[in-house]
């Protein structure tokens, strides 16, 4: 279908504050209209499970269902493997494995879609950023389009949701560019219609945005606030037309002809879903399940992109109870969405739905461990200790003392003297699984391995077999034609 777009003002080249060695939270504005466009009718979504690895795709999937069972991410019909490394690392962060999937550019270490020539840091090793704050000098790298704008640029309808602060590295990765990753009082002003910094690739703006990370978007003045300025960003978003939700029961209001939303749910990250007050946070199925509803009632086409981002962070802190259960509330988010497009679009003969991660961690199971079957509240599954396939009883180490199924290369749980354990004491929601080498609290790494990619839809069957990180962007726009 040939898509008509009548654009009615030239955009000039989009220079970043970002990176114009100003500091400031300010792109260079250029007027841009909405164009006006057939529907082009096709769909996109996009899930990353932040972290989410091999290793923890299988415990969650014991967790949850036991050995035999499947997950919703089991059951996609295409299936292959991503390599994750960075520009300048064996290992990724976030920033530039997001954004390899995002532009298809394999960029170094902190950056956010940008070229591979950007650089976080100068040559002392300093970041570009101060506080949150960009610092990023001009000439350092430029601009590399990501698919949402792409898809943007040509009528369609946008939408990012995630479980963290919505500025995090991921989520920003869709429509920001910036040199460091922590600069997100900047990429904030870059997600904000009509105002100082905004993205104007991104046109009349990101039609959903559903996250935490409020603090950013509020005036210096509020308690609340990382900002260094007065500016009062979700002020701006309401007056460009965005119906503003900071709680459950304001989301629960929103109907799915709301012509822009942007819902920010806490004023830091989401909270696990383990411990989520259902009555003030929405889930991430919710959150995904209410994009999935206005986006469609568009009829234009849309792209979504869905961030389990909390995954990570209870990875980060080697709480395996708390990474398993953000795990299965991904799966559930997956789970609703394909439920939901089914009914859009049976079949998906115009949907490519991809699930992925942008890296892996150093979780690692443990023993030749006797079968668990899945967690529930009198049995610990795959959270509790190593048992004797024969015997049932606790495997020992080397000092006869019993160890855990789930354990980390590295992590702040390192014990110089390993003392007997208890499946109770083990399965508990705040316990951090034990690490092979010492780190500070909440410092274990990422791992450099291969990550799982599965998809289904609209051009599934071209995303199989081992692909670099890269690649995927190159098989969603030809999915989707672009």
């Amino acid at each position: 279908m040939k898509l008509r777009i009548l654009i009615a003002a030239a955009i000039g080249s989009v220079a970043l504050a970002g990176c114009s060695g100003s500091g400031s939270s300010s792109l260079v504005e250029t007027p841009v209209e909405k164009p006006e466009v057939k529907a082009p009718g096709k769909n996109v979504i996009f899930f990353l499970g932040d972290g989410m690895g091999i290793t923890t795709m299988t415990a969650a999937r014991i967790y949850k269902v036991g050995e035999e069972g499947d997950l919703t991410i089991d059951t996609l019909p295409e299936s292959g493997f991503v390599t994750t490394y960075s520009n300048d690392a064996q290992v990724t962060d976030s920033a530039p494995s997001m954004a390899a999937y995002m532009t298809g550019v394999k960029a170094n270490n902190e950056v956010i879609a940008m070229s591979a020539n950007t650089s976080a840091r100068d040559a002392s090793g300093k970041g570009y950023v101060n506080g949150a704050d960009s610092t990023c000098p001009s000439g350092n790298g430029t601009p590399a389009d990501t698919l949402l704008e792409i898809m943007k640029a040509k009528g369609y309808s946008t939408g990012v949701v995630t479980t963290t602060r919505i500025t995090h590295a991921t989520p920003a990765a869709t429509y920001s560019h910036i040199c460091h990753r922590d600069g997100e009082n900047n990429i904030a002003a870059q997600l904000t219609p009509k105002g100082a910094g905004f993205n104007s690739k991104l046109s009349d703006g990101v039609d959903v945005i559903f996250g935490g990370g409020r603090r950013h978007f509020l005036p210096k003045t509020d308690a609340d606030s990382k900002r260094s300025d007065s500016r009062d960003l979700l002020a701006e978003f309401k007056a460009a037309g965005y119906t503003y939700a900071s709680n459950f029961a304001e989301f629960d209001k929103i109907g799915a002809a709301t012509p822009k939303v942007v819902g920010l749910f806490n004023k830091d990250h989401m909270t696990y879903d383990l411990d989520r007050d259902a009555a003030k946070e929405p889930s991430l199925a919710q959150m995904t399940g209410k994009s999935i509803d206005l986006l469609s009632s568009k009829k234009t086409g849309f792209f979504l992109m869905v961030e389990g981002g909390r995954i990570d962070h209870a990875l980060h802190a080697t709480n395996a109870r708390r990474a398993l259960q953000e795990t299965v509330a991904f799966d559930d988010a997956i789970k609703l969405a394909l439920d939901k497009m089914e009914q859009v679009d049976p079949g998906l003969k115009n949907t490519l739905v991809v699930v992925t991660a942008d890296h892996d961690h150093s979780i690692l199971l443990n023993g030749y461990a006797k079968r668990t079957g899945k967690t529930t509240s009198s049995e610990p599954g795959v959270l509790g200790l190593v048992k004797n396939v024969l015997t049932g009883q606790p495997e020992r180490d080397i000092n006869n003392n019993p160890y855990t199924v789930i354990g980390f290369g590295n992590g702040p749980n390192h014990l110089a003297t390993r003392g007997a354990l208890s499946d109770m004491q083990v399965a508990d929601k705040d316990y951090m699984q034990e690490s092979v080498v010492p780190t500070e609290a909440g410092g274990e790494t990422h791992g450099g391995t291969n990550v799982f990619i599965g998809a289904q839809g609209m051009g599934a069957q071209n995303i199989r077999g081992v692909l670099d990180n890269t690649e995927v962007f190159g098989l969603v726009k030809k999915a989707v034609g672009l």
